[in-house]
């Protein structure tokens, strides 16, 4: 068999860094066990520069289709490396200063990401079913790695058992449609369900929500998103900002090819399901949220919501090709958006914990006279949430509304709803700006100096969501090239 080593060359290099940031922490003294992130870093613009030498040449099929490099494919590697750049900044000085154990916590972390990044070039089940778990298994480990805080182990506890049971049910989802069709590649997946009629159309039915409620775990959806609050309350900073920006997106990266290739020939039947999905989870994450005081648990109930406004577009599958194009557009920059805007705001976030480790609100208080530059980038990233212009989130917003009202149908009606739980998103998003700018800081608090590399993240996170609403179409660019590769 020949193998396109260079289109394989963004994993390989990640997979080589992982082993070799576990052999440098070995013979590193402890006083510089922090120089593990710098192999990570290095090992991870590396792999960036892969991606970017793979640009321009058209799709490349590795492994007989289970591995594709095309458009969808590089567009989210390279949103999932510079992702871990800057997980990577920000926790190197919160570990440092932690007393955790450096070297194992990079080690899970890029492998973490090495699950992401082969999450969109995996075009068969098995594929997509490793990735995933090469995403999770150190999920669960990093969720509890302050083994001292009784809070980090009941949350690790938590996603550790509901995701076991969820990864149950998805894989006996994914065995189902093997045996129906006899394949895994997702295309080949659409040809055998597309002649199914009778009992075997309804198991197939059945197997695809079993497949859904797996990754709807994944993303946090309604009814299945109880964990997150507690995991990401209980996880160092740096690992929430990682399970709620790039470990959501690799699940919705699995999702749309799964349901805009595999299973589009039932979107007849999914369809609804999604729409009830979306409502319910963006309803129930903004009601939550609004009655949230600690800052980790409101982004927790942040990133629900979001991800009920992402899920709308699988709501308005049908069999017309330019609304499917449309909607798989709109998740995808909707997708890239939020991300910045998010790690942003863990980054500030991580910045704060290092001198109010409890995070409660009313701990940003006065953050406009300690530390004006957080003050400023904390209220861009939370109006950007909230979808208010001039920020990238209103894009995002809109680009999911145009797509909902072009659907027609139940469309305008999605769009209704998404509009009403966008204001209701403001009780909540304006808690923190609030704060910052109209209370007074703590008796004594003079100005903090803010950690140069966590500066350097909350600067150029802040400059992107301004400069994606003055340039949109770079963004909407992409989404498009994302979808053409699939045909959707």
């Amino acid at each position: 068999m020949n193998i396109d080593y260079h289109a394989l060359l963004p994993v390989e290099i990640v997979a080589g860094t992982i082993l070799l940031v576990l052999v440098v922490d070995l013979f590193l003294p402890a006083r510089a066990k922090a120089a593990s992130m710098w192999v990570g870093f290095i090992g991870v613009v590396a792999a960036l520069a892969a991606v970017i030498s793979l640009v321009g040449e058209g799709p490349r099929i590795v492994f007989g289709g289970a591995y594709v490099v095309d458009a969808f494919t590089l567009i989210f590697q390279g949103f999932f490396l510079i992702a871990a750049l800057v997980v990577l900044l920000i926790s190197y000085r919160y570990l440092r200063d932690g007393g955790f154990y450096q070297g194992e916590y990079y080690f899970l972390l890029l492998t973490a990401f090495l699950g992401c990044s082969l999450m969109p070039a995996s075009r068969n089940l098995l594929m997509l079913f490793l990735s995933l778990e090469l995403v999770s298994a150190p999920g669960f480990l990093l969720a509890a790695f302050r083994k001292s805080d009784i809070r980090g182990n009941e949350g690790g506890l938590k996603f550790f058992i509901i995701g076991v049971l969820s990864t149950a049910v998805m894989l006996y989802g994914m065995s189902l449609i093997y045996g129906l069709t006899g394949r895994l590649e997702l295309h080949a997946i659409a040809q055998g369900l597309a002649g199914m009629t009778g009992a075997r159309e309804t198991l197939a039915n059945v197997a695809i929500v079993f497949v859904v409620i797996g990754f709807a775990f994944k993303v946090s959806a309604v009814p299945f998103q109880f964990w997150a609050p507690d995991t990401y309350e209980g996880a160092p900073v740096p690992v929430a900002g990682f399970l709620a920006v790039a470990s959501a997106a690799a699940g919705f990266a699995g999702l749309l090819q799964l349901m805009f290739v595999a299973f589009i020939g039932e979107a007849t039947f999914w369809a609804p399901i999604f729409a009830v999905l979306s409502v319910l989870t963006m309803t129930l994450g903004n009601l939550v949220a609004l009655r949230q005081r600690q800052t980790i648990r409101l982004l927790a109930y942040s990133g629900i919501a979001q991800s009920g406004y992402i899920l709308l577009p699988f709501a308005l599958a049908s069999a017309d090709v330019a609304v499917n194009q449309k909607a798989f557009q709109a998740a995808v920059v909707y997708i890239l958006i939020y991300a910045v805007m998010n790690i942003g705001a863990y980054a500030v976030t991580t910045a704060v914990a290092e001198r109010k480790p409890s995070l409660q609100i009313e701990d940003f208080a006065g953050l406009a006279k300690t530390a004006p530059l957080l003050a400023v980038a904390m209220t861009a990233f939370m109006v950007s949430l909230a979808g208010v212009p001039p920020t990238g989130g209103f894009w995002a917003k809109l680009g999911i509304f145009a797509a909902a009202i072009q659907r027609g149908g139940i469309g305008p009606w999605l769009a209704g709803i998404m509009v009403i739980n966008s204001v209701i998103s403001v009780g909540y998003y304006f808690l923190i700006p609030r704060a910052m700018i109209f209370e007074e800081p703590a008796v004594g608090e003079g100005r903090a100096a803010t950690p140069a590399l966590l500066g350097f993240v909350v600067a150029l996170s802040t400059v992107a969501i301004v400069a994606i609403f003055v340039l949109p179409d770079a963004l909407f660019r992409l989404g498009e090239l994302s979808s053409l590769a699939f045909g959707s």
